[in-house]
């Protein structure tokens, strides 16, 4: 089973019949809960999921919605990712270098990797220990060890511009030949079994063999393959005809498409969704019934919906959002997951569905019983912020809908009893083109797939004048029919160039050269460049064995091949020449997006920039150069930089380019401000017996900060700075001096200073008998003493009802007992202003709030 197998990028893993060399080993870095049992295999409800803005693959579990293992790919972060997997091995290619990896998930041993040239045109398929590698433009299948990446017994090849390259669940290759019309299922080279010793088996043996070959639709019709439970199902889009295989039976179902219609990789259960586009329906095949349901929304980024378990998912690309129906065709909740500006992708695996956004941080996994699960991707991240989603584009208003207009410009060229009509594309006028129709030959008509742009017609009559015209058909009809120039069959023909080279170039065009042609005694009046790739094919047309197709005539990122045909000066056409070898087009990059620079909350004169990667057009992304307030450096590829060395709040100008080979991209431009440096201003205190306040005003410079207050002598308080602070644990009749502080998470600090004092806590001596203790008592007041004693010397005495501010207490093992006079009965001794410091019995002194307050002598 595979795992988001989309069109991968094109490459040259088989060109000319051989593999790429082995590279070095893939520098990979693995963390998770995975570490203490390496034996993390896929059979347990499971799926790795790419995410672009980290850069990382993640095992998820299906059962519980988590990530339990990551890794992090070297340099490709922002990148596109084809991700293929079985229960033993997930293996990557960048789409954006071209690099093929393999991780054996059995070991979580990192394997090996190999180099394909990037761009689209190369698929990698996978299933149990068997690989593939499908070169869509030059028609070439090649059987990979899935361990080592080294080739398996014989290159299969086909004609050129073959789709599909799906396993099926028996472990059957099934791909598609649109040139022919057929559909053919491939089986792989066996391994070989392990050694009697229980060791590692002896590689493959045998060469991959076609073992079925199936006539679906007439040749150079759209053909879309999605793999059943059981057998496939073939969409021929041009003729509308649904074919199903299952074993030795085959099955057409036609449909009345009002579009062009398109199919998932992979059906789950007995309804086969086809879905069109324009207009947002899905028509619903169960053996011979056909079911029409209408998806929500008018999007034009509406993506095949995909069965599961009774229901239809619809990925909408352009907001997000995957539109649910259920069997009967209703709309239910959709899900809505924060795409980041990428294609969603869904696949069904082991028992669930895996919804992803490899733009985003989530993803979504559905149980059979529909219930929907979130999960977060980035959990126990430990890397930087994420750059913020592009935003969705906005809606556009749909043209008026009608029958398509006539191709702008068609031509024929006639050859040996044989003739070639060239054509450009129709406007479709606000319905998707379905097919082109060519008449003239006194035939029934020829019908051609949409991406179709020349046909070739044999079993003319030389020297009898054939007018032939192009029409394209939409969902509302019949356009207009164009007339190609008159052509006379002639056996006076050319002979084909022997062979066609091509050349991308980095300003976007494309060099094709060949050998001038033989004109066998006629001289060559031009040559017609057709293009063979995985899109609608074009066709130029030179005066010279040379052509440059011009910057943005062809797909960047995409792997195109060239065939040219010599015309002479009778108007003979040669065949086609051999298939050049394929290429990518290429050019500068786009502008990075969404650019902003702000402050560093954790380091003082810092910024930091963060961006969204932006098309490398065809070529990978080498780097940066940053320009920042006039001075030029160039970074790495990574999305997000600090920048340093600036002054508090000193204002930032960033400049972004991005390069590749092709070289530096438009800037894009952000601008933001260091930090400041924070604020403290003191604005009051206010003091109690045994604390301080310290009222402030503090500002954190854009960090966030705590604030302290500090008591010389005394404690310390720290806190938020939200204007106050009170330092505990103080005495009373004190001078204090403090310090108020801010410091924000980068380090800066501010002060502000003060002092405060203590209020007096004072006693009054309490003794109620006059006789006793009065003024005019025989025996005098209440003594004081220079010590904490009675057998001391006396310094005086005090009376009933005087206040005396306390300083301290003591403790003794004498208990002095006033209460008859109205004291109380205590061992404790107080320390008071009186002839300087001089101590009296805490049975005669009543104290507010007792010796609470009081430090010990």
């Amino acid at each position: 089973m595979r795992l988001n197998l989309r069109s991968g990028r094109s490459g040259a893993l088989v060109t000319g019949g051989t593999i790429v060399a082995l590279v070095a080993v893939l520098g990979l870095t693995l963390w998770g809960t995975g570490s203490a049992n390496h034996a993390v295999a896929s059979f347990d409800v499971s799926a790795w999921l790419w995410s672009a803005d980290k850069g990382e693959v993640a095992r998820v579990n299906g059962v519980t919605g988590k990530v339990d293992t990551r890794t992090k790919i070297t340099d490709a972060q922002g990148h596109t990712m084809q991700v293929t997997q079985s229960d033993r091995f997930v293996i990557l290619r960048d789409l954006n270098t071209g690099k093929v990896s393999v991780l054996d998930l059995s070991s979580l041993t990192l394997g090996a990797t190999t180099q394909s040239t990037p761009g689209l045109g190369v698929t990698v398929a996978v299933h149990d220990d068997t690989a593939f590698v499908i070169d869509t433009v030059q028609g070439q299948v090649r059987q990979l060890d899935p361990m080592t990446l080294l080739p398996v017994g014989e290159t299969l090849s086909f004609p050129p511009g073959i789709s599909g390259g799906a396993f099926d669940d028996s472990g059957r290759l099934w791909l598609l030949v649109p040139s022919e019309g057929t559909v053919v299922a491939i089986d792989a080279a066996k391994s070989k079994p392990a050694s009697p010793g229980g060791g590692q088996g002896g590689g493959f043996a045998g060469d991959p063999v076609k073992v079925k070959t199936v006539g679906v639709a007439d040749p150079s019709h759209d053909l879309a393959l999605s793999i059943l439970d059981t057998g496939v199902a073939v969409l021929d889009k041009t003729a509308t005809t649904l074919t199903t295989l299952q074993g030795d039976a085959v099955k057409k179902v036609p449909l009345k498409l009002d579009g062009e219609g398109g199919m998932p990789d992979r059906t789950v259960g007995g309804d086969v969704p086809v879905t069109v586009v324009d207009g947002g329906h899905v028509y619903v095949v169960n053996n011979d019934k056909v079911s029409d349901f209408k998806v929500p929304g008018d999007s034009p980024q509406l993506k095949p919906c995909v069965a599961w378990s009774g229901r239809f998912y619809c990925a909408d690309d352009a907001t997000g959002t995957v539109y649910v129906l259920d069997g009967q065709g209703k709309a239910l909740d959709p899900i809505r997951i924060q795409a980041g500006g990428k294609p969603l992708e869904i696949e069904v695996r082991e028992d669930r569905m895996f919804i992803n956004a490899p733009g985003g941080s989530t993803a979504r996994v559905v149980d059979a019983k529909n219930h929907v699960t979130t999960v977060d991707k980035y959990a126990n991240d430990v890397l930087g912020g994420d750059a913020p989603p592009a935003p969705p584009p906005p809606q556009q208003t749909k043209p008026p809908v009608g029958p398509p207009g006539a191709p702008a410009r068609v031509n024929a060229v006639a050859g040996n009893a044989t003739a070639r009509v060239t054509w450009t594309a129709a406007p479709p006028n606000g319905a998707a083109v379905t097919k082109y129709v060519v008449e003239g030959d006194g035939q029934p008509p020829h019908e051609v797939g949409a991406t179709q742009r020349a046909l070739d017609i044999t079993g003319l009559t030389n020297g009898q004048t054939y007018k032939f015209t192009v029409y394209a058909v939409n969902a509302k009809g019949n356009g207009p029919k164009k007339a190609a120039n008159p052509v006379v069959p002639t056996r006076d023909v050319p002979d084909a160039p022997v062979s066609v080279a091509a050349t991308a170039n980095p300003d976007g065009t494309v060099a094709v050269t060949w050998p001038a042609a033989n004109g066998q005694g006629h001289k060559i009046a031009k040559y017609v460049v057709t293009t063979v790739g995985t899109g609608e094919s074009k066709t130029f047309e030179s005066a010279q064995p040379q052509f440059t197709v011009p910057a943005g005539e062809l797909a960047y990122g995409t792997q195109v091949a060239f065939k040219v045909a010599a015309i002479n000066d009778i108007g003979g056409s040669s065949p086609q020449s051999p298939l050049s070898p394929s290429v990518v087009p290429f050019n500068k990059p786009g502008t990075p997006t969404g650019l902003t620079v702000k402050a560093s909350t954790t380091k003082r004169g810092t910024v930091v920039a963060t961006w969204k990667a932006p098309a490398d057009n065809g070529s990978p992304l080498t780097g940066y150069e940053a320009t920042v307030n006039g001075t030029k450096s160039t970074i790495g590829t990574a999305l997000t930089h600090e920048f340093t060395g600036f002054k508090d709040a000193e204002a930032v100008t960033v400049q972004l380019r991005a390069i590749n080979k092709a070289g530096q991209s438009a800037p894009a431009s952000g601008s933001g401000t260091t930090l400041a440096a924070p604020k403290m201003t003191v604005s009051g205190d206010s003091a109690a017996l045994n604390s301080i306040t310290v009222r402030f005003t503090a500002t954190d410079g854009g960090s966030p900060a705590t604030c302290q207050v500090d008591v010389a002598g005394g404690g310390s308080a720290s806190g938020a700075c939200s204007g106050s602070l009170t330092v505990n644990g103080l005495w009373p009749n004190t001078a204090y001096s403090y310090t108020a502080t801010i410091t924000n998470d980068a380090g800066m600090t501010a002060s502000g200073t003060g002092s405060v004092s203590t209020p007096v806590y004072k006693g009054t001596v309490i003794c109620n008998d006059p006789s006793y203790c009065g003024k005019t008592a025989s025996g005098g007041g209440i003594w004081v003493y220079k010590a904490p004693s009675q057998s001391g010397s006396g310094i005086g005495d005090v009376f009933n009802g005087e206040s005396y501010t306390a300083i301290c207490w003591t403790n003794t093992s004498v208990s002095i007992n006033a209460e008859p006079y109205g004291g109380k009965k205590s061992t404790q001794w107080i320390k008071i202003s009186f002839m300087g410091e001089n101590y009296i019995p805490y049975a005669w002194l009543n104290l507010p709030s007792g010796t609470g307050p009081l430090k010990q002598c």
